[in-house]
């Protein structure tokens, strides 16, 4: 286990204090004494030796990666795959970077969905107001048009955006292994129109605004002496907590608030939004979901949601690992059955591809997909 520089400074004084806090009474002025200490230390500047500042580039090019031909990423200078611990001892800094990185790579593939699948980006809620937080699907020229066929893909849970199956496999593999690039490419191939959702860009982030709290002696009829006592507390009570405030955030990272997109606020609801407004308008005659981790329970819940519609349009289901459960989801007999006939959960297995593998659970098949395909 690695001990930073501020602790080891600092570490001294907590254990004196700790002493002194032990002793009577007469300890009370060196208690204060070494608070007072406390308090002038700047620990911005301790942690500045600790952990370089959380600035980092906002192109592939400033991180000096680049995607080659094989649609891996490489540094352009040593030829090299990412590095995650770029600096030792040094997590946190490694994982904004790594997450900064990863920002870059979501646009990146956003642009490889417009530029090399042709797909357009629609947003949404479809009547938005120019004001209010907003997202985006991507659909080929096609999708509400094409007769016959439509495809339908959606992304599990956590960092990944649309266009992708896995920001890691990108990152450390290829991007036929962590995109939907592949899949699209086959389906357009053979006349599908095709459905990008986006069902984790459920808010966007803004900076929280600072609250100015009134102090009470501006407001309050209590005795002067009684005011003094609560604005003395007061300030010691902020003092300690902006001395706690910046260990926990050292670089003073802006605090940031969430603000929902209307109807698109989680997953499952932006996949019955995304059915409401375009697939169900779709003139396709058979349509097709391909829908991985997370994405297997949104599928799921828009058939309680819109079970009759659903049945009358999809044709079949693929599924990659998916975490639904139609017992906690509290999926009906008849959504059960369907699943059984129209569905199929392809599983990470060491077993030979297209293997049955047992399950608990009574809705569709599961099969394995060898070492899991998106793991």
């Amino acid at each position: 286990m690695s001990i930073s520089l501020s602790s080891l400074i600092l570490l001294p004084i907590w254990i004196n204090m700790a002493q002194i806090q032990q002793g009577g009474p007469d300890e009370k002025e060196k208690t204060t004494a070494l608070k007072d200490l406390l308090s002038r230390i700047d620990l911005d500047e301790l942690m500045k030796k600790d952990e370089p500042p959380l600035d980092f580039p906002d192109t592939l090019e400033g991180f000096e990666y680049a995607f080659n031909e094989k649609g891996q990423l490489r540094h352009i200078k040593t030829g090299e795959p990412f590095v995650f611990n770029y600096r030792e001892d040094l997590h946190r800094w490694n994982q904004k970077r790594y997450e900064a990185l990863g920002e870059i790579i979501t646009k990146y593939v956003y642009e490889l969905l417009e530029k090399d699948c042709n797909l357009k980006k629609i947003s949404i809620p479809v009547d938005a107001t120019e004001s209010e937080p907003k997202s985006f699907i991507f659909m080929s020229e096609d999708a509400l048009t094409n007769p016959q066929k439509l495809m339908v893909l959606i992304h599990g849970s956590g960092v990944v955006r649309a266009g992708q199956w896995a920001r890691r496999l990108i990152i450390n593999e290829d991007l036929d292994s962590g995109t939907q690039i592949p899949f699209i490419k086959r389906a357009v191939a053979e006349g599908y129109g095709v459905i990008v959702l986006n069902p984790n860009e459920n808010y966007i982030e803004v900076e929280k605004p600072k609250i100015h709290v009134q102090s009470s002696s501006d407001s309050s009829d209590e005795p002067a002496e009684k005011r003094e006592r609560k604005d003395k507390v007061s300030k010691e009570t902020k003092k300690r907590r902006d001395f706690y405030e910046k260990y926990r955030n050292p670089q003073r990272e802006k605090e940031m608030m969430q603000l929902y997109i209307r109807e698109n606020g989680s997953p499952e609801e932006h996949a019955i939004y995304v059915w409401d407004h375009f697939i169900a308008q779709a003139a396709a005659e058979n349509v097709f979901f391909v829908a991985h981790s997370y994405g297997g329970l949104a599928f799921v819940e828009l058939m309680i949601q819109r079970e009759a519609d659903v049945k009358n349009k999809v044709t079949a289901v693929a599924l990659t690992d998916s975490v639904h459960n139609v017992w906690h989801q509290e999926a009906g007999k008849t959504i059960r059955e369907w699943m059984r006939e129209n569905c199929c959960n392809w599983v990470s297995s060491s077993e030979p591809l297209d293997t049955s593998v047992e399950s608990m659970l009574p809705d569709c098949p599961r099969v394995s997909a060898v070492s899991g395909i998106l793991s």
